[in-house]
C-alpha cells in the first residue's frame, strides 16, 4: 500500500469507524454536545439522525468509548428484533441472569427489578441503538413501554437512537405520536461544507502520521463536490486518489487523482458542467488575446 510512500503510520481514510480519527467539526461536535446534554439531564429518548455515511456510527462509538464510570451502557448494533428479543438483548447487555423458559411478562418484571437495583447504586442505564430505522413497529412500541420504568426522581432507562432519516418519516405517523413526544432531544447531521472537508482531510492525514501531506486546493474542491460533503464518500475518494498518486510516484494529491477516483466510485456527484464550460471559455479568451496581440499565428 502507500503508507511508506507518503510517510504515514496508518491508513488515514479507512471505512471502519475509528474513534482515533474522530474530527470535531461543527456537525459532529454539535451532535455530541446534544448527546452529552440530554444524557446529563436524564431524558428518556434522544435521537441522532442523518443520511447514510454522515458519521452516525462513529459518533455512537465515541459515545461508548467516552462513557463516564457511572453510566451502564447497553449497545444494540442490530435492532431488527421482536419485542421479546429486544428485552432478551437488553437483559444480556446488562448482565442479567434469567431462565430461557420465562415468558415476556416475567422478563419485563426481572428487568424492572434489575434497573431499580442499578439506580439504587447510582448507575445511569443507557440503551444505545445503532441503525434504529430497522426497528420493527411493534419493537418501537415495546421500547416506549420500557422507558415508562421510572422512580419519582428519574427514568430507569434512557434510550439513544442513531438512525437514518427513514425513522423520522415513520415517527411522523399518527400511531407513533406517543413515542414522538418522548423524544426530548434530537439532532440531524448535515453534510460537511468545502472548508470542513478540507479540515477533515488535513486532520486525518495528521493523525495518520504526516501533517505535511497535502491535497491540492482543486483536489479538495472536487473531493467536496463529488462526495457532497458525506464523510464516508470523502474517505472512499481520498483513499482512491492517494492510491492513484502512489501509482504515479507523486507526492501531492491533485485534482486529476480525485477526478479519476470519482469516475470509479458509485454514488458520487458528477462533475458540474460549468467547470468544463469555464475552461473552454478561458481557452477562447486566451487565443483571442493572442490573436489581438500578435495577429494570425
Amino acid at each position: 500500500m502507500y503508507l511508506q510512500h507518503f510517510a504515514l503510520t496508518q491508513l488515514p481514510f479507512s471505512l471502519t469507524p475509528n474513534t482515533a480519527f474522530y474530527v470535531g467539526l461543527a456537525p459532529h461536535q454539535q451532535a455530541f454536545e446534544v448527546l452529552q446534554t440530554a444524557l446529563a439531564a436524564g431524558e428518556g429518548f434522544i435521537k441522532i439522525s442523518g443520511e447514510v455515511g454522515t458519521g452516525k456510527t462513529l459518533l455512537c462509538r465515541k459515545l461508548l468509548h467516552t462513557a463516564p464510570a457511572h453510566w451502564r451502557l447497553a449497545y444494540l448494533p442490530d435492532p431488527a428484533l421482536s419485542p421479546m428479543e429486544l428485552r432478551w438483548a437488553l437483559a444480556a447487555e446488562l448482565g442479567l441472569q434469567y431462565s430461557g423458559n420465562i415468558d415476556q411478562q416475567q422478563l419485563h418484571q426481572l428487568l424492572q427489578r434489575h434497573l431499580l437495583l442499578l439506580a439504587a447504586r447510582e448507575l445511569q442505564v443507557i440503551l444505545v441503538i445503532d441503525e434504529a430505522q430497522a426497528l420493527p413497529d411493534e419493537t418501537l412500541e415495546a421500547l416506549r413501554l420500557l422507558t415508562n420504568l421510572e422512580t419519582e426522581q428519574r427514568k430507569l432507562l434512557q434510550v439513544v437512537l442513531f438512525a437514518q432519516p427513514e425513522l423520522d418519516l415513520r415517527l411522523a405517523k399518527h400511531q407513533f405520536r406517543q413515542l414522538r413526544q418522548r423524544i426530548s432531544f434530537s439532532y440531524r447531521l448535515r453534510p460537511m461544507t468545502v472548508a470542513e472537508v478540507a479540515a477533515y482531510v488535513q486532520t486525518r492525514l495528521s493523525i495518520a502520521g504526516n501533517p505535511q501531506l497535502r491535497f491540492s486546493p482543486f483536489a479538495l474542491n472536487r473531493l467536496a463536490s463529488g462526495s457532497r460533503g458525506i464523510p464516508r464518500l470523502v474517505n472512499v475518494l481520498a483513499h482512491k486518489a492517494m492510491m492513484l498518486a502512489y501509482g504515479r510516484g507523486q507526492q501531492q494529491i491533485s485534482w486529476w487523482h480525485v477526478r479519476a477516483a470519482a469516475k470509479d466510485t458509485e454514488d458520487v456527484q458528477a462533475e458540474p458542467a460549468f467547470i468544463w464550460l469555464s475552461a473552454a471559455l478561458m481557452v477562447v479568451v486566451i487565443f483571442g488575446m493572442l490573436f489581438w496581440q500578435w495577429g494570425p499565428l
